[in-house]
């Protein structure tokens, strides 16, 4: 298999002297986990749907409420 990459990419690699081969090999077995993972967490929640059904329009809103508030959370240093 050949991979191409952008000139600027593959200048960018060379410069440095970083190992295209072994960078590439990881990528791609990351983005292969990724895409397991995703698959696995649809089948997860097709589970979750048949075991108690889709959520209520409430339950949606009410879940979607509590993720903004999460998210406008600062997020505390340590120590």
């Amino acid at each position: 298999m050949q991979v191409y990459l952008p000139d600027d990419l593959y200048k960018l690699v060379k410069a440095r002297g970083l190992p295209a081969s072994e960078i590439l090999q990881k990528a791609v077995r990351a983005e292969l986990r990724r895409l397991d993972l995703l698959a696995e967490t649809d089948r997860y929640v097709d589970t979750l749907l048949a075991e108690v059904g889709a959520p209520t329009n409430d339950e949606m809103e009410n879940a979607s409420t509590v993720a903004q508030r999460l998210t406008r959370r600062r997020t505390r240093k340590a120590g």
